[in-house]
């Protein structure tokens, strides 16, 4: 009995003592108040125990997940035997100011399927800001290679098809995994499809013309994609990396179509 009455008493104090402290007022860096410190962790779950609890919360329809997950090691493997090492070598051989400007060549080219997309989505003041991208860079900038339209306030934005099918209620429909080309879905891949035929129809700057004569302007922008692409395979170091990557690439497109 005593130390029954010894230990409702030393919790009392010890709810006293923690009703006594006034609440914390410190602020992370981006305004938060230390949000963290509210969260309860187990001390003895490691990190594949923990990414394990989380997977059903990463769920994303993959009917195909066998062959999506062949595909995606074919890449591993192709991204680390093939492309990073072409990319590196280009990058030695290429001075800056050319990869540069092949990017702003390429980007400028691709305003021209974003246009397109942000027209049949009828945002206006996106159409208008993507059309004057276009025309200050294929002008200003001699055919895009420089890019004077983000200086005046005209930043770079992106829509393909894939967005407009999403704009108009398509569903993503079973998640997919392209060769070389990395995370898709039915409706995207449909969407990356669209814009390429587009873009060979409109033939700006003659370039899809030009393209089927001289197939290495196709490498080219195929290596200079893989320069400007940050992603690494391997560079999150889990055991779940698939999972992550197809319930990234899910929720980033979901955003992209609603904003």
């Amino acid at each position: 009995m005593a130390k029954k009455y010894l230990l409702l008493a030393a919790l009392s104090f010890t709810g006293v003592a923690h009703a006594a402290q006034p609440p914390s007022t410190a602020t992370d860096p981006d305004g938060f108040k230390e949000p963290l410190k509210q969260l309860n962790f187990n001390p003895g779950l490691d990190q594949r125990e923990f990414e394990r609890s989380t997977l059903s919360a990463l769920e994303v329809y993959d009917p195909l997940e066998s062959w999506n997950r062949r595909v995606y090691h074919f890449n591993y493997r192709f991204d680390e035997w093939v492309f990073l090492p072409v990319v590196q070598g280009y990058q030695f051989i290429t001075p800056r100011f050319v990869r540069s400007g092949v990017s702003n060549f390429f980007s400028n080219l691709g305003d021209v399927t974003n246009l397109l997309n942000a027209a049949l989505q009828l945002k206006g003041k996106r159409s208008l800001q993507v059309g004057g991208r276009l025309v200050v860079n294929t002008t200003l900038g001699i055919a895009g290679l420089w890019d004077p339209a983000t200086k005046l306030g005209l930043p770079k934005q992106n829509e393909d098809f894939g967005q407009t099918l999403g704009y108009y209620g398509v569903p993503n429909g079973p998640y997919i995994v392209l060769p070389i080309f990395g995370p898709s879905n039915l409706r995207d891949t449909t969407g990356l499809l669209t814009d390429y035929g587009g873009e060979a129809q409109i033939n700006f700057l003659n370039v899809s013309q030009e393209s089927g004569r001289h197939p290495e302007i196709i490498v080219l922008r195929g290596i200079d994609k893989r320069y400007t692409t940050s992603f690494r395979y391997g560079q999150l170091n889990s055991p779940f990396e698939y999972e992550k990557v197809r319930y990234v690439y899910t929720e980033s497109r979901k955003l992209q179509i609603a904003e």
